[in-house]
């Protein structure tokens, strides 16, 4: 006898939906599960065993043959051992299994019975919608995150045996309630940073911009405190961001399944790998660029990493998106973030300006020699920072984080207005940024930066948009020569 349900894998962040079909006929007892099942996969023949004989159903002693379709996509987690046992009783004429037709089933199932949360329920609550499923039953853990999905029915059960309500034509399980959806955290204020107005200012026009900021100074001088502070500046995330980033946290295990408005910030350290830092593997799996998407990465001892891990970084910064490339197939992840990086001058960290730095030229060279000229190309921002007085550090704070996040908002409105809702002055293309309203005296200076500096074209473009993000801060509808001079002076660095 012959039984179907569906279920889903994970494919990256995004889910697939997986047809179950289970055979169940006369023959010596074997249970064999087919279409490029990976270990967990296989090894569900024996969880799905015990969790049926635990809950009171008997495991048919025939010959059991499971078909995973499509059988040319490799599956990989338990999220389909709910699916799985409901087919194999549905076949085997234990439970009428009719009740699930355009429903489908997501669980790991425990040896009680127990039906355990799994990874990407959001993803797959979304894909169900988009085969055009009823609705899609999940773990009590993972429905609240399942629910978010609009569009679709979603229901979660505790254990195997709840299944046995199928008899009664009744679809089993409790209606999910969406998680609710938690404002901001509180994070540290950038009243914190003490003196440093033009590392203020930058950290500023980054957040609203959305420009990339390399800080270069020695240790203590503030740049992991300001770094750290960066998300406190930034708007809450919009509606659809908010399922963006639950989507891939869900997928990829991270955090303690609840949903927030606030930011992601991400913070690899300096020993992690290409694969680590942009995404890669085998099965692929998302790198921390991804897991930063709609927020910020915190790139500490930016010299300290390796040539090829921040060389992977250049793709990215262009395009929002890394494209993983492996024998069984492509993935396109997400990875819009802004990147906050920091470095130390040399590698004693004081810098030429300090007399007790005894590092020799040529050591410095080799230790900025991992920052390509084509990776600072690509970064807008670039500000010295110095060691801040002593009467600074005992003086006030600066502004909050609140007065200068309602800033970057309003200049983020303005954005949104001019080039489309989410977007922000450093995704602008070449042929919008060319329709920015410029003064004869802002792009005169710009001509003479280019030709004293030998700017690249990308450069070029780069500080335009950086000085198009400081008028929205003035909420100036042309950019001035005060706003392209400030532009200038934060290039100035990665220039020389």
């Amino acid at each position: 006898m012959l039984a179907e349900t569906t279920s889903f894998t994970l494919d990256g962040i995004a889910a697939r939906m997986i047809r179950v079909e289970v055979d169940v006929h006369r023959g010596l007892p074997k249970f064999q599960i087919v279409g490029l099942p990976d270990a967990a996969v296989r090894e569900a023949r024996e969880r799905v065993r015990a969790a049926i004989a635990n809950c009171g159903f008997d495991f048919p002693l025939q010959r059991i043959t499971a078909s995973l379709a499509p059988a040319d996509l490799r599956k990989a987690g338990p999220a389909m051992d709910l699916a799985l046992a409901a087919a194999l009783l549905g076949a085997a004429g234990e439970l009428c299994i009719e009740p699930l037709a355009g429903w489908s089933l997501v669980g790991e199932l425990a040896l009680d019975g127990t039906v355990r949360p799994v990874r990407g329920a959001l993803a797959m609550a979304e894909e169900a919608r988009g085969q055009g499923r009823r609705g899609v039953i999940v773990p009590e853990a993972n429905g609240p995150e399942a629910a978010l999905a609009e569009g679709i029915s979603v229901r979660t059960i505790g254990n195997f045996a709840e299944l046995a309500g199928l008899d009664s034509g009744e679809v089993p399980g409790q209606v999910a309630v969406p998680a609710e959806i938690r404002d901001r955290d509180e994070l540290p204020d950038l009243a914190d940073l003490r003196g440093q107005s033009h590392l203020r200012t930058a950290v500023e026009v980054a957040a609203a911009g959305g420009h990339g900021l390399l800080m270069i100074g020695p240790p203590g001088a503030g740049k992991s405190l300001a770094a750290r502070r960066m998300p406190s500046v930034l708007p809450p995330l919009s509606g659809e961001e908010i399922l963006e980033v639950a989507r891939i946290s869900g997928a990829c295990g991270i955090g303690d399944g609840t949903v927030t408005s606030s930011r992601p910030f991400r913070a690899p350290h300096h020993t992690v790998s290409a694969a680590g830092l942009v995404g890669g593997g085998s099965p692929p799996r998302p790198g921390e660029i991804t897991l930063a998407h709609c927020g910020v990465l915190f790139l500490d001892e930016l010299c300290e990493f390796s040539r090829p891990s921040l060389e992977a970084l250049r793709e990215p910064l262009e395009t929002g998106s890394v494209t993983i490339s492996r024998a069984r197939g492509r993935q396109a992840l997400p990875c819009r973030f802004t990147l906050v990086a920091a470095a130390n001058p040399c590698p004693c960290g004081r810098g030429e300006d300090d007399p007790r730095c005894r590092c020799t030229e040529m050591a410095a060279r080799r230790y900025r020699a991992a920052l390509s000229g084509a990776l600072v190309d690509r970064i807008d921002l670039v500000v010295a920072v110095s060691q801040p007085s002593a009467e600074a550090l005992a003086g006030p704070g600066g502004e909050s984080s609140t007065a200068v996040r309602e800033r970057v908002i309003t200049a983020r409105e303005l954005m949104a207005g001019r080039l489309g809702e989410g977007r922000t002055n450093s995704g602008a293309t070449p042929e919008e940024a060319g329709q920015f309203k410029v003064t004869a005296a802002a792009a005169g200076l710009l001509a003479e930066a280019h030709q004293t500096w030998r700017l690249s074209g990308r450069a070029h473009g780069r500080i335009l948009r950086v000085a198009r993000t400081v008028a929205d801060l003035a909420g100036s509808t042309a950019v001035g020569e005060e706003h392209m001079a400030s532009a200038i002076q934060f290039r100035r660095r990665s220039a020389q």
